[in-house]
């Protein structure tokens, strides 16, 4: 039945919590959901744990969730004159396990951190809204996406959570955070960057692994031995022989083999850098930056990277990728602890990440005092600093007039 059917109120028939599609006992269940490993073209088979093995790929992930992580995060209320910081009460403790920490075991940093390395590799993170008998939020806990099912019921999100003594339990959507990196046509599927993009990791894999054996053999290529043999048998013992004396001369360190005479040693493979192995390793970590929206200078890539353009690809991973996230994971978060309409939001400030060096940073703090944007103890709330006295009024510069009123 389609989704457009469902909305037309005609009811959805289910025989039990599986979807009849695909399975949670299904054996292929873990690629379908995009957790499992897939055979790239280029014969490498790639999961979430080896494609963390490819440096590119790691650094990606760490560095775009540990930076999410670490974003100050406050909770703010809508006033007649703008907005107002919501301090934690006894009806409200969502500021502070916002802040400071999730449940009893974890804190804002840490599932914030497992959050987006979740997002990152398999596509999906899923937490769990506890709520007490008023309804208020108590906790939050997160889930392990791989034990997850995602449907929908009369056009409702329904999240099937199965316990590893394969219990199932269902919550609404109302229950649940849900963060995924990209959604399918059906909104319930979702797509994985590591699976999506498995050529593309799978050549970057590859590439490491012949790297790895090219210098195992002494960085010698695969290689045909020619000779003067009577039978099968002879031609396999010279050729074992060649193979534990080249394995030895690579072991010691010496670069000359002999050869008995009529015998010729033909390569018949590429070494490194015939391969453009460098080249190679170098454009995956192109294609790795661009999987995640990424500047390469973020992942050590400084090939291109110059004093002014730097800081540039610094703006432009602010604007352009972390703003993506910030904008995602806040309006998740507003719909599914206050719900629609409420007064009050979560808010992720950005700040810290487009903070420059001091002097700009003072230059910046000046002319906002100066022009009344500020006022001098916002400003060093911001530095961390105390208020002082007579610090919350508004200035502005009192020498610009009009010219006729110059004397």
């Amino acid at each position: 039945m389609g989704f457009f059917d469902r909305l037309k109120g005609q009811p959805e028939e289910r025989g039990s919590v599986e979807n009849p599609q695909v399975p949670i006992s299904s054996s292929d269940f873990m690629r379908v959901m995009g957790w499992g490993d897939l055979i790239s073209s280029s014969g490498i088979t790639v999961g979430i744990d080896n494609a963390l093995g490819v440096p590119a790929v790691w650094a990606a992930v760490n560095f775009m969730s540990g930076t999410l992580a670490g974003l100050t995060m406050e909770v703010y209320q809508r006033t007649a004159s703008g907005r107002e910081k919501v301090a934690a009460s006894a009806s409200n403790q969502i500021p502070v396990i916002l802040r400071d920490a999730v449940n009893e075991a974890m804190s804002s940093f840490e599932w914030r951190k497992y959050t987006f390395d979740q997002v990152f590799t398999g596509g999906r993170a899923v937490t769990y809204i506890e709520r007490n008998n008023s309804g208020e939020v108590v906790n939050l806990y997160p889930l392990d996406p791989s034990l997850i099912m995602v449907r929908l019921n009369n056009g409702k999100k329904i999240y099937d959570v199965r316990s590893p003594s394969n219990q199932t339990r269902s919550y609404p959507a109302t229950d649940i955070i849900d963060i995924t990196f990209m959604l399918e046509h059906d909104f319930v599927t979702h797509r994985g960057p590591i699976m999506t993009n498995r050529d593309a990791i799978g050549m970057a894999i590859a590439a490491s692994k012949y790297g790895s054996k090219a210098f195992q053999s002494g960085g010698v290529p695969p290689a045909v031995l020619q000779g003067p043999f009577q039978s099968g048998a002879s031609a396999t013992r010279a050729s074992d022989d060649v193979a534990n004396t080249m394995a030895r001369l690579a072991r010691d360190g010496r670069p000359v083999m002999a050869l008995p005479m009529g015998h010729e040693l033909k390569t018949i493979g590429f070494n490194p850098e015939q391969m453009q192995l460098i080249e190679l390793q170098r454009f995956s970590i192109e294609q790795i930056a661009r999987i995640y929206s990424l500047p390469p200078v973020f992942l050590q890539d400084l090939t291109h990277g110059t004093f002014s353009n730097v800081e540039q690809q610094d703006l432009h991973f602010v604007k352009h990728t972390i703003k993506r996230w910030v904008e995602q994971t806040e309006q998740e978060m507003n719909l599914k602890l206050f719900g629609r309409g409420s007064q009050f939001y979560v808010k992720f400030d950005l700040d810290d990440l487009l903070r420059g060096d001091l002097k700009t940073r003072m230059e910046a703090h000046a002319t906002s005092i100066q022009n009344g944007i500020k006022t001098p103890n916002e400003v060093r709330d911001i530095e961390n600093l105390p208020p002082m006295e007579a610090g919350d009024d508004l200035m502005i510069q009192g020498a610009t007039v009009p010219i006729k009123n110059q004397v």
